[in-house]
């Protein structure tokens, strides 16, 4: 008997009942182009921005009708019962949140650091500050992944049995230069968000394989392909392959994630990577057992759709109405984990194949 796919998978976070102020630390390509319209569909209220570059904070709040461009940082320190949204170089992460106001309330931009070991500070500094700290990991909260964890959680996949996402496509990596000057790239900048929604359908994987390298056309950066393994045991297959310069034509471009279980399968195409940053939608086919291939209409796509999750679920997690923190900073710590375990096999190289032996001189 065919099983039917519901009319009603969750696609969206339930907003703030009562939202707190939003004052953003960083005022980049990511805030204009995918915190700020999240976060008007949310009728967010925004204090204020501040960056380093005050021209560049200016402009954002000219552009976005915002209040205040302050002057410093203490100055944005300086307000309370807002959430601050953290959205600088990795690099910076750990000054910024070490000038925050204790039991402060934050959302910081992925990745966590530069590495485990500045992730590792970050943490137990935000910890100490007794701070309120999620991390931005936001593809888990997108519509057509928060409707897939929908469809796991009722059951309708059966033993989930394989997970695999394929990146083929072409990433204009010109558009953010200050990766040129970190020694992680790849998987700390952009397969994070896969390694940080595989565990969130499979939990933490128990060990990795990986191999990240280069490509001539951007030789200035430390790694833009990678594959991986996640090891999830004997009956379960992950797997993670992605090629950032692909610039074939759209043919044989491919951007998804796909997860299979026992009673049926998924993919999701996430849009966003196929001429980006314009994009295209992202979509969702489901096949359950006995049924046909069919898709659900989806409510948006990843950007900048899923940029509501995080933020709505902090603001309701400190509001009392959501109970836990999806992508708390401890959790983000288990994310950061996966990829130091995939540059850490990287560098440790292949297992070499035994040369062939002569038979030279065998007895026939």
């Amino acid at each position: 008997m065919p099983s039917s796919i519901p009319d009603d998978l969750r696609q969206r976070w339930p907003t703030p009942r009562a939202p707190r102020e939003v004052v953003f630390v960083g005022a980049g390509g990511i805030v204009n182009d995918a915190h700020l319209p999240a976060y008007r569909a949310l009728d967010l209220p925004i204090a204020g921005v501040f960056d380093e570059d005050p021209g560049r904070a200016q402009a954002t709040c000219e552009t976005n009708a915002l209040p205040s461009a302050f002057e410093s940082l203490a100055e944005a320190c300086a307000l309370e019962d807002v959430i601050f949204d953290i959205a600088v170089p990795p690099g910076a992460v750990f000054d910024v949140i070490d000038q925050l106001p204790d039991r402060a309330a934050c959302l910081i931009q992925k990745p966590l650091g530069l590495g485990l070991e500045d992730a590792t500070r970050i943490r137990d500094r935000a910890n100490e500050k007794n701070l309120v700290a999620a991390v931005n990991l936001q593809l888990r909260f997108s519509p057509a992944m928060l409707a897939l964890h929908d469809l796991v959680e009722r059951g309708l996949l059966g033993r989930l049995v394989d997970c695999e996402v394929q990146v083929h496509c072409k990433t204009p990596w010109q558009l953010w230069p200050f990766l040129q000057e970190l020694e992680h790239v790849e998987v700390a900048m952009h397969s994070i968000h896969y390694i940080d929604c595989i565990r969130s359908f499979l939990g933490d994987p128990a060990g990795v394989w990986a191999r990240t390298v280069r490509h001539p056309d951007v030789e200035q950066l430390h790694s833009s392909k990678t594959s991986a393994i996640l090891e999830y045991g004997d009956e379960l297959r992950c797997s993670l392959s992605t090629n950032h310069h692909h610039a074939h034509g759209q043919r044989h471009e491919v951007s998804n994630l796909r997860l299979e279980g026992t009673d049926g399968a998924a993919v999701v195409q996430l849009g966003v990577n196929l001429d980006y940053p314009k994009g295209r939608p992202d979509s969702l086919e489901i096949a359950l057992k006995g049924s046909e291939w069919t898709s659900v209409e989806l409510q948006g796509s990843w950007f900048p759709d899923a940029f509501r999750g995080p933020m709505a679920n902090l603001q309701r997690f400190v509001a009392g109405d959501d109970e836990r923190l999806w992508t708390s900073i401890d959790d983000a710590w288990n994310t950061m984990a996966v990829v130091e375990a995939c540059y850490e096999s990287s560098a440790r190289g292949m297992t070499p194949i035994p040369a062939a032996r002569s038979t030279e001189g065998d007895a026939s």
